[in-house]
């Protein structure tokens, strides 16, 4: 029997070294003359353990990592190939702590199939949820989703069936389902990890959506620094496009829906939905104002359904176990589970999908074991670099919209950042205003010029200067960009800002002035 050998190829695993250990897996393989047939693989998300190797044997995969390429040679001595010791050895990788007590929905194939195999994506649960789609009407399609408590993952938790029922019921010749892959929040990776582990699912997720609202376009858009993901993404949309399950008639169905990958230039404002629209027709990426919204007037100025990669990869498991099953999962009015991805000075970094209600004291040490320097945790930013910041006197708030909300926070696309004590929170809000001054689209005066005399005003206060006239000039340009910003990124950089001067206020005190000696 060939022994199968599972190596990730996704983004994360690279970075850390994965092809070269692939290739020193080949290389031992020629030289011993021994077979072995090798999986390439999305990440299972434990990126403190990557390059992880994983071996099938007569008992379930036997997992070894990190794995360095100077030690491929020891793991054969060790006869890994059948699941043998060495210091590597972490057993079954479900019994790892971190996988054993996440509830994998949405990620549960991440790690485990070969992405572009739609063979391995059916064998493992793939299509049952556009099989039932499509031998239900499009209302009731929505009114499961609707009924589930799915609300928009990127960030603004808007629900989702409202969303699709807004575009079902508005009258059009041509609609399109439109994918925010535009992942550009600090410390978040669960979109690629989702493109580069299990396309497929994003595929079945836009094509249940398009039948479901009367769409029959659907467009990914990718930010470009992800190629490895929009390679996955056109080499699985390709394979459904061979197999029927896109194309003028879905799963045989008489129902079409096609969908291609499109490529951003690297502008953050473009995960905003509107600019995302802009440029998807070929313009600058500028925010439009609403009214009217994408769901009325979008994509070429048709009914457009756009959501986030995360929301659209949960449609299936819905469609598949049923709304209840979904909505089980969850607290108050966030239902289902979330993809946690814990980044920064952390111990344990990855993803982590659970249901709504942890709270953020269990994600950053318990499940994130602290910081990676063995300093203590400081702060957590929460939402990506527009995310407030939570010292630790807030690490009793549950991961729940709503609860984040009534502390003036956001979970947003669910990333965390961790800081040890050494961080400098005034460092940090400064940070913040600079990143809106330079990915601000320019088209509204307070994101414009509020970010830059933000700035100004922050170096001022560095600098000892009128500190207390600084501290509330700063506070008065953030009620101004909250309130009167076209969009949320001059919108939500006062969330940064304010929480870091609210909860840390010692960082944006003058430093004593030293007296002069006698």
């Amino acid at each position: 029997m060939t022994v199968t050998l599972y190596i990730p190829s996704d983004s994360g695993a690279l970075a850390l070294g994965a092809e070269k250990v692939a290739k020193a897996i080949e290389a031992e393989l020629a030289e011993r003359g021994q077979k072995a047939r090798i999986v390439r693989t999305g990440s299972r998300g434990l990126y403190w353990l990557e390059p992880m190797v994983e071996v099938l044997t007569d008992k379930g995969r036997v997992a070894y990592g990190p794995v360095m390429p100077s030690e491929v040679k020891s793991l054969f001595d060790a006869d890994f190939l059948a699941g043998g010791q060495h210091k590597r050895w972490l057993g079954k990788p479900e019994k790892i702590p971190f996988l054993a007590r996440q509830t994998r929905l949405t990620f549960a194939r991440c790690g485990i199939i070969d992405p572009v195999s739609l063979d391995d994506y059916r064998a493992h649960g793939g299509l049952v949820g556009l099989t039932r789609a499509i031998a239900m009407t499009p209302a009731e399609i929505v009114a499961t989703v609707t009924e589930s408590g799915l609300r928009g993952r990127g960030g603004a938790g808007f629900p989702t069936g409202i969303k699709w029922k807004t575009v079902l019921d508005t009258a059009a010749e041509r609609k399109y389902i439109v994918c925010n892959a535009d992942e550009g929040d600090s410390g978040t990776f669960a979109d690629r990890m989702i493109m580069e582990g299990d396309p497929f699912v994003l595929i079945e997720g836009m094509a249940i959506s398009g039948i479901a609202v009367g769409a029959t376009k659907g467009y990914v858009y990718i930010r470009s620094e992800y190629p490895h993901a929009a390679a996955t993404m056109n080499a699985a949309i390709a394979a459904a496009r061979r197999a029927g399950v896109l194309g003028a008639d879905v799963l045989g169905s008489g129902k079409a829906f096609d969908m291609e990958v499109r490529v951003g230039a690297g502008a953050y404002v473009c995960g905003e939905e509107t600019s995302l629209l802009e440029s998807l027709e070929g313009k600058r990426g500028l925010v439009r104002a609403k009214p009217p919204l994408p769901a009325h007037k979008g994509l070429f100025g048709k009914p457009t359904v756009i959501n986030n990669v995360i929301s659209l990869a949960s449609v299936p498991i819905i469609l598949d176990k049923g709304a209840a099953f979904y909505k089980n999962f969850g607290m108050g009015r966030s239902r289902g589970t979330i993809p946690i991805q814990i980044a920064g000075n952390v111990k344990h970094g990855g993803l982590f999908e659970a249901a709504f209600g942890l709270t953020l004291g269990e994600i950053v040490d318990d499940i994130g074991g602290g910081t990676r320097s063995g300093r203590p945790v400081r702060a957590v930013q929460v939402g990506g670099p527009l995310g407030a910041y939570f010292p630790r006197a807030l690490f009793d708030t549950p991961f729940d919209y709503e609860a984040f909300a009534a502390r003036d926070g956001l979970i947003g696309h669910a990333g965390i950042v961790v800081f040890d004590d050494t961080v400098d929170m005034l460092k940090q809000a400064r940070f913040a205003m600079e990143f809106c001054a330079i990915e601000s689209c320019g088209k509204c005066t307070p994101c414009r010029l509020g970010s830059m005399r933000g700035v100004e005003t922050l170096d001022r206060l560095a600098s000892n200067i009128e500190p207390q006239k600084q501290i509330e000039l700063v506070t008065d340009l953030c009620n101004t960009m909250k309130f009167g910003s076209l969009c949320a990124l001059g919108g939500f950089t006062p969330y940064p800002v304010m929480s870091a001067l609210t909860h840390f206020p010692e960082d944006f005190k003058p430093a004593p002035v030293a007296e002069a000696a006698e």
